[in-house]
């Protein structure tokens, strides 16, 4: 197959033949459809989080399942199916108790190969590291059954890849995470794909207002399709203070998407008393965020981080599939353009760019 290789970081992804091995017991091989180009991919091409190198980036995917291991169940060949980087093991404490989402943060053996067995990806005859058990970069993905969900197929592919990863990590910690009340105030730092899927989920929640900060007018502007009500630009004035002011003392939820230590402050800094600071951007390792310990003792604020939208996928993604046919759920909207394999590179670097008016590249197949 074709696939985009990182072998440096900041260098262009090499367009390379792959090869891929075929499903073990519990293993499925999908031929991708669409693939999105996530900011949490530049995190990892530019070298802000550790990647083992040479490494097939992506994982945010969509396409049909070719074929299936001896002990596969859940899906079937020609089954149209989403992926997702937190696949659940079903038996430890985590899925058990219904929070599947961290599952693959304790127990990630369970999802790899046997050791001794053939690498899933090589090239070259030497072994390509698989990213977060996916590896989406690339025509097809050698994946666990439990990193896939069957979907719809009505459903449109390049719209269906984004609910792997940004939909449900904005939707879901809106729904899961911080469960949002009807006629509460929100604020959403940050207007990527991530933000605007999370101001979404928040106008489907019932918020009353919904205030977007971004630095951004562009991606303001973006923001009032997905259903923010005000709108914050940190070029104006402290965001906090402005936020105080807007709300009269604070927001009931604010949302981080960025990704920084300041931004994470200031999210928690937004709050009324007893409100609920959910950190959704991949702050960095060896980075710290600190609040006041008073105040986060007297005021009973909440400061909680949510991984991919605390979701149970299953369960999850039809849903908004069919919140999307309503109307309701913005999916068209979040493409902001479609390229071929040979334009990840650059889809990447817009995003590091943090070009206004980006919010999801989605690679299209065929």
């Amino acid at each position: 197959m074709k696939a985009a290789v990182m072998r440096a970081p900041n260098e262009p992804l090499s367009i390379e033949d792959v090869t891929i091995s075929k499903p073990g017991p519990r293993e499925v091989l999908v031929r991708l459809k669409a693939v999105g180009v996530c900011h949490s991919d530049v995190h990892f091409w530019d070298g802000a989080f550790p990647a083992e190198l040479p490494v097939i980036l992506g994982h945010e995917s969509a396409g049909i399942v070719e074929q299936v291991g001896s002990m596969v169940s859940a899906v079937k060949p020609g089954d149209h199916v989403v992926s997702i980087l937190s696949p659940f093991c079903g038996t430890c404490e985590y899925c058990l108790s219904g929070h599947m989402s961290v599952c693959h943060t304790v127990n990630r053996d369970f999802f790899n190969r046997e050791e001794g067995a053939e690498p899933r990806l090589s090239a070259g005859g030497k072994p390509v590291n698989q990213f977060l058990n996916l590896s989406s970069f690339a025509e097809q993905i050698l994946v666990h059954e439990n990193a896939l969900c069957a979907i719809d197929p009505e459903m449109p592919m390049d719209r269906a890849a984004l609910i792997g990863c940004g939909v449900i990590t904005g939707v879901g910690s809106v729904f899961h995470a911080a469960q949002v009340e009807p006629g509460s105030t929100v604020a959403v730092v940050g207007c990527g794909g991530v933000g605007l899927s999370t101001i979404n989920g928040a106008a489907i929640a019932g918020a009353s207002r919904i205030i977007a900060v971004d630095l951004a007018d562009e991606k303001l502007a973006m923001a009032k399709k997905f259903g923010a009500t005000d709108f914050v630009n940190p070029k104006k004035g402290d965001p906090v203070e402005q936020m105080k002011e807007l709300t009269g003392g604070g927001v009931h939820y604010s949302f981080e998407c960025i990704g920084l230590k300041q931004t994470a402050e200031q999210a928690y800094m937004m709050l009324r008393p007893r409100g609920v600071s959910t950190i959704i951007g991949m702050i960095p390792p060896g980075v710290n965020i600190e609040v006041p310990g008073i105040e986060l003792l007297v005021t009973e604020k909440r400061l909680q981080g949510a991984v991919m939208g605390s979701n149970r996928f299953r369960i999850d993604f039809p849903r908004l599939i069919e919140l999307y046919k309503q109307d309701r759920l913005h999916l068209d909207d979040l493409v902001s353009d479609r390229i071929g394999l040979e334009g990840i590179t650059g889809a990447l670097q817009n995003l590091k760019d943090n070009k206004g008016t980006v919010a999801r590249q989605v690679v299209v197949f065929d």
